[in-house]
């Protein structure tokens, strides 16, 4: 598939990802995830998602390989070493590659309609495509499929690529994760699902009932095709964190046949982030909790407040990950949580911008984590939504030292 050169690049730096994976450390982060996870008192834990950034820490005119799709992975395998040699935050790095099935479906009928910035990056406005409750007849339950030719070409190809030297996992939808309201906002604009709200809150049911029945029969759709996989792994985890666990699967695990409750699913409301508790249980997280209960552990939230809403999310079936903000209370989060659900906690990223303040993010980092401890809440601190860090990835680092500062201080 690729020439000489774009080969043999990719498999140096696979091996060097395979020795990374070998040392003593990510054995001990795995175990330690595993209590974290199940709630046991260990350190606070500590992760780094670059995501927007990843252009300035590793930019992809950098890039080595000629292919296109050799290209993607070369940045695949440079940002999972830049991270082992830059971030020491608590990321196992597995020796593995994974290969997604070839799923595809059909779509909802209707496609988000949007109008683009001419600014590179910028903002887009919604257009909306349903404007009348007779839009919404329209919509239609997606139909998913598995290309297994494909799969198999993928496997085959992954395998002899990097076969002798890295774990090809085969993986299918090991991700599940719903996003209701953002689906129903990209088709009918935010701006005019809050005023339903008031003036057409059946239209806005039918619609979220629509939705909650097409993502329920989606799932049917998936056991039947044997399409789950599992997650109690390094799979990224609702909205941070990982799936490690003992405790799943549960007994009757079939690992060629995966079932819901043997997997971590999530979900997430953002644009109902200024919207009232009472509004929120009724207009999302009612069909929320019925998508979530088959499913063995579960997470809510992303960047939304939920520091008001908690008494509902911890009635969600398995919660076990609840998203903290920046925009949260963290004080009044850490006493409704204590130890009843991970705290989650996503810290203002806009810390990386502008002057870097030390002392600033160190204070900050101090207080949520001695509330963490105060109220006995299990911590996991989630720098993440890094748009920039301005070309200065320095600042991840700094910010990495003080965190492990504070973490170690308040630990010992």
């Amino acid at each position: 598939m690729f020439s000489g050169p774009d080969r043999e690049l990719l498999r140096d730096l696979a091996r060097r990802l395979a020795a990374i994976a070998a040392l003593p450390v990510q054995a001990e982060r795995r175990e330690l995830w595993k209590q974290h996870n199940s709630l046991e008192p260990v350190r606070p834990m500590l992760l780094v998602f670059p995501e927007g950034s990843w252009v300035e820490l590793v930019p992809f005119k950098s890039l080595r390989c000629e292919h296109p799709v050799a290209r993607l992975f070369e940045l695949e395998l440079r940002q999972r070493l830049y991270h082992h040699e830059h971030f020491p935050d608590d990321t196992v790095m597995e020796r593995e590659w994974i290969v997604n099935k070839a799923i595809r479906s059909s779509g909802w009928g209707l496609e988000p309609r949007r109008r683009h910035s001419d600014t590179e990056r910028g903002a887009w406005a919604f257009d909306p495509v349903i404007v009348a409750p007779s839009d919404l007849e329209k919509l239609r339950i997606p139909k998913i499929e598995h290309d297994e030719g494909e799969t198999q070409k993928r496997l085959e190809a992954a395998a002899d690529l990097f076969g002798d030297i890295l774990e090809i996992k085969l993986k299918g939808i090991a991700q599940m994760s719903y996003h209701l309201m953002n689906e129903y906002t990209g088709l009918r604009g935010l701006e005019q699902v809050m005023i339903d709200m008031i003036e057409a809150p059946e239209m806005l049911h039918d619609a979220m009932g629509f939705l909650a029945e097409g993502h329920r029969r989606i799932l049917e759709q998936c056991i039947e095709q044997n399409l789950l996989s599992a997650n109690n792994d390094s799979t990224y985890n609702s909205t941070g964190g990982n799936g490690y666990t003992d405790e799943l699967p549960p007994a009757g695990y079939d690992p060629d046949r995966v079932r819901p409750c043997d997997i971590w699913a999530s979900a997430e409301a953002q644009e109902m982030a200024q919207v009232s508790p009472r509004m929120h249980e009724e207009f999302i997280l009612q069909y929320e909790k019925r998508l979530l209960d088959p499913f063995g552990l579960t997470g809510y939230g992303c960047c939304e407040d939920l520091s008001g809403k908690l008494d509902a999310v911890l009635a969600i079936p398995h919660i076990r990950r609840i998203s903290i903000s920046p925009f949260a209370d963290v004080e009044r989060s850490a006493e409704k949580l204590g130890d009843r659900a991970i705290l989650s906690w996503k810290p203002q990223p806009a810390h990386l911008i502008g002057q870097f303040n030390e002392a600033r993010i160190r204070e900050y980092l101090r207080h949520a984590i001695e509330l963490a401890r105060r109220n006995d809440c299990v911590l996991e601190i989630i720098l993440k939504d890094t748009h920039t860090c301005e070309h200065q990835p320095d600042r991840f680092d700094r910010w990495l030292e003080v965190a492990r500062q504070e973490i170690a201080r308040v630990s010992s």
